[in-house]
């Protein structure tokens, strides 16, 4: 490679991991398995190695995880959270130990312990009592989640024991049990909510909820497993974890004390095996040099401790026939092919369907029919198809070619350009879709209308009762028909009735993300009405109007400008109105801390430490000030904080507009 190429990989690898991260630690929604991105990053550290003059002080490799959500309050953590540097085999961990001797000589032992895929937690006890608990973030500084983690039963609110420092921080893991798992998400599946792709996925999302309780209706779990203290207390990790468990911390039963590399390998071999036997994931195996002393002695990287290093195991999998393969429309009319397999046994459950993704996926795989296949599941709850072994190929067989017709009501599939799903266009007579966007309407985050669940709407449909949203507004006149439905008694009637009545107090913001617009969810919905505040005006915008919202781009105006110009929706519209559903945003009133700031406009952009950006938006109302969506030569000033967009930099300093951080803005309103 040239250097030219080198330095090209070398930037194309930081931003993708770096993406990656993002996705990973604060999305909570990777896109890649952890082998994956392991085998990426150990390329650009050996890239960085050899090119040292090449490497971004913002490489993956120079930091730990992902970014800071603005969510919750911003902790800096009193000891880094750290990453553990990972391997795949057995030779790496021999060199591991190879080092670790050559340090320290060969009287040592390791404490092993399984590796939990959930999200680490650190918890600060004071004089007993837990006042804090703090994700790991980037490492340096992590999100307060205290009200959210107190509800985890197996975290004591209060050290029940009398030997414990008057300060402590314990590190541990929250995870959640497949089962609960798999009940929760069954839950989201039924109410047409997007289903979390793995155990780890659900807990991360769960404890960054806002609602606490929400966050207490879902079983999370924490194991705890690394004590830290202003006076060390202890020799060795071992008797720091005894007594943690003494204390009252729930410490994993499975953590093991071994004396040699050997050991450390019969350890991960027998776990490999049993860990499907397990209630929850784990993804591999941890060792830590027992002794503190021997620790402190073998020191850290930029990055991890070299006294550590964590065995990850491979994604399983098995060979299976792809038996056929199906076709799921869904409300918004994108179908999704589903291998259906010749049942198989895989990571300790029996795997009868793999995801397809898209018709892409089809061709990248060359599937044919009756195809012997390689199905994987790592960490993913839904397997899925990693490759086709072509040499078990029947001859003869034909190719599996994507339809060009809806499976369900036979309209011809369209793809817009840049997409890879097909989509059925009729959506107005399209039996998944028609059912999809009223269960999608009464689910509980558009507008939670209690007693009429996923089976209650297609037998609503099927019976000719609903076809629009709008129908379930005048259910309440056909009483006698609701009568002779099968298995809905007079309290059903009444609960569902009476839940559809309550929607109508639901806010704007609910009412527009229940409509189902594509590409309008939750946070879009409520943007749009904070700020067109009414329907009638978001109906009326323009394509110009809309992007000019911040965080609207030119898809989501696309969208919503398409499903405006269609006269069903605006009937639809019309007779929810008429129903009573609310088309106006109440706004809450502002009351003025000062007026230094009247006459002059905003418009903040990136990520702030010490606030969120709507904490700087209410400041700047409260004082006279106006915000503004978009820069132009109307702006006053442009509120700047880190990761903000180039092109609005590049903007702001054509039209010579002032540019300000919050600390700026404070000293303003001391004036």
């Amino acid at each position: 490679m040239s250097i030219i190429d080198i330095k090209s990989r070398i930037e194309n690898l930081t931003t993708e991991l770096n993406q990656h991260n993002y996705n990973y630690y604060v999305l909570a929604q990777p896109t890649i398995t952890d082998y994956e991105f392991d085998i990426k990053l150990k390329e650009l550290i050996d890239l960085e190695k050899q090119h040292p003059e090449l490497q971004d002080p913002y490489s993956p490799t120079q930091r730990v995880g992902g970014e800071i959500t603005k969510e919750f309050k911003t902790v800096t953590h009193k000891w880094p959270m750290l990453s553990l540097g990972n391997t795949y085999n057995e030779q790496d961990l021999r060199d591991f130990d190879d080092r670790i001797k050559k340090a320290i000589g060969t009287d040592f032992e390791y404490v092993c312990e399984l590796k939990f895929d959930g999200l680490s937690i650190s918890l600060t006890y004071e004089n007993g009592k837990l006042i804090r608990a703090v994700t790991r973030g980037d490492g340096t500084k992590g999100d307060d989640v205290t009200s959210n983690i107190k509800t985890i039963k197996a975290i004591p609110h209060t050290i029940k024991a009398k030997d414990y420092p008057d300060k402590l921080e314990i590190r541990g893991e929250v995870f959640m049990h497949r089962a609960a798992f798999e009940r929760l998400n069954n839950e989201r599946i039924n109410n047409d909510e997007v289903p979390y792709a793995n155990p780890r996925n659900f807990a991360s999302g769960t404890v960054k909820l806002q609602n606490s309780a929400e966050v207490a209706r879902r079983p999370l779990d924490c194991f705890l497993y690394f004590l830290y203290t202003e006076k060390r207390l202890y020799r060795t990790h071992w008797e720091s974890l005894e007594a943690v468990k003494n204390w009252g911390f729930h410490v994993c039963e499975h953590n093991k004390l071994c004396i040699g590399i050997d050991e450390v390998i019969k350890f991960i071999h027998y776990w490999n095996t049993e860990r499907f036997n397990l209630s929850y994931d784990i993804d591999g195996i941890v060792l830590k040099v027992n002794s503190y002393a021997q620790q402190e002695e073998l020191g850290f990287t930029a990055k991890s401790p070299r006294w550590a290093i964590s065995f990850k195991f491979k994604a399983q999998e098995v060979e299976t026939v792809l038996e056929s393969v199906s076709y799921q429309v869904g409300r918004t009319g994108a179908v999704t092919p589903v291998a259906n397999l010749k049942p198989v046994l895989l990571a300790g459950t029996t795997v009868k369907r793999a995801t397809l993704h898209n018709a892409n996926e089809i061709e990248r795989l060359d599937l044919h029919e009756g195809d012997t296949v390689f199905v994987e599941k790592g960490g993913e709850i839904i397997p899925k198809i990693t490759s086709v072994n072509t040499l078990k190929r029947k001859e003869g067989s034909l190719k599996i070619v994507y339809p060009d017709t809806c499976p369900e009501c036979g309209s011809n599939l369209i793809r817009k350009e840049g997409e890879a799903a097909f989509y059925c266009p009729n959506d107005e007579a399209c039996p998944p879709q028609i059912m999809g966007k009223i269960q999608h309407f009464c689910s509980r985050k558009a507008m939670n209308i209690d007693g009429i669940g996923s089976e209650t709407i297609e037998l609503l449909y099927k019976e000719g009762l609903i076809e629009h949203i709008s129908d379930l507004y005048a259910l309440y006149q056909k009483p006698d028909q609701l009568k002779d439905l099968a298995r809905f008694g007079e309290k059903s009637i009444y609960n569902m009735l009476e839940g559809i009545e309550r929607s109508k107090q639901m806010p704007f913001e609910k009412v527009l993300f229940g409509l189902g617009i594509r590409y309008v969810g939750e946070t879009v919905a409520r943007k749009l009405t904070i700020y067109f505040k009414n329907m009638d005006s978001l109906q009326n915008a323009s394509y110009e109007e809309l992007i000019a919202v911040d965080e609207i781009g030119s898809r989501i105006a696309e969208s919503i400008v398409s499903y405006f110009q269609e006269s069903r929706h605006n009937e639809q519209i019309i007779l929810l109105r008429d129903a009573g559903l609310q088309f106006i945003r109440d706004e809450e009133e502002i009351v003025l801390s000062s007026d230094r700031l009247t006459g002059k406009t905003f418009l903040i952009s990136g990520v702030f430490e010490k606030y969120s950006r709507d904490e700087l938006a209410n400041l700047i109302e409260m004082n006279g000030g106006k915000m503004l969506s978009s820069i132009s030569g109307k702006l006053s000033y442009l509120l700047a904080g880190e990761n903000m967009g180039p092109s609005k930099l590049e903007k702001a300093t054509k039209l010579k507009i002032p540019i300000i951080s919050d600390v700026d803005l404070i000293d303003m309103l001391k004036v």
